[in-house]
């Protein structure tokens, strides 16, 4: 005795076709905005450090009423107690011109 099933159960070809397609452009939509965070990460960071080495000039002008500039800067800021750790890919101008004062240099350029 056979029994014949009037409606199978299951999701058709076209079913499975649409939810793949939704699903695909939802993982795109979270691809495209998650993918700049790592540059803004980096951007932070470089932006924080900048922060620490103006803090650690100030701190130094405050003790020896001049500014530590040059190639060994960051080395004289850390020797001196106001730096932990010299960043990499930083360095201290001295005052140009009639500018008062020291410019701190990052990795991407002058800092803010």
């Amino acid at each position: 005795m056979e029994k014949k099933r009037s409606g199978q159960g299951g999701f058709t070809l076209v079913e499975l076709l649409v939810v793949i397609a939704i699903l695909g452009i939802l993982a795109g939509i979270v691809v495209f905005a998650v993918g700049g965070i790592g540059d803004k990460g980096k951007a932070a960071a470089e932006s924080t450090s900048c922060s620490v080495v103006q803090t650690a000039e100030e701190a130094y002008y405050a003790q020896n009423l001049s500014y530590a500039t040059g190639a060994g800067a960051l080395n004289t800021l850390k020797t001196a107690g106001f730096l932990h750790t010299p960043g990499t890919g930083f360095s201290v101008t001295p005052p140009q011109g009639t500018d008062v004062g020291y410019t701190v240099v990052g990795p991407s350029g002058n800092c803010p």
